[in-house]
């Protein structure tokens, strides 16, 4: 069950990412989740980097949303809206 899960805590994950960040979303649901494992992906290496995390270990809800955040930015201005700019 680790790719359907990994799907369904990335979809959380790129939601509370979401309301976060105010201003409008550049994609849908498949990117939502997308950003969602790759802001948890992030923050498990940051912490893992900073020592707060050991190999193997999931990043916690606050590192994750954190990565997601960072990974959300990166796109709104790498994105087709965020290049017209």
């Amino acid at each position: 069950m680790g790719l359907p899960w990994t799907a369904i805590v990335g979809l959380l994950i790129g939601a509370l990412t979401n309301a976060s960040m105010p201003g409008r979303d550049p994609g849908h649901l498949i990117v939502t989740m997308l950003l969602g494992m790759g802001g948890a992906v992030l923050g498990a290496f940051v912490g893992r980097s900073r020592g707060w995390y050991e190999t193997g270990d999931a990043a916690g809800l606050l590192l994750a949303v954190a990565g997601g955040v960072v990974m959300l930015a990166v796109h709104r201005a790498l994105g087709p809206r965020g290049r017209a700019r």
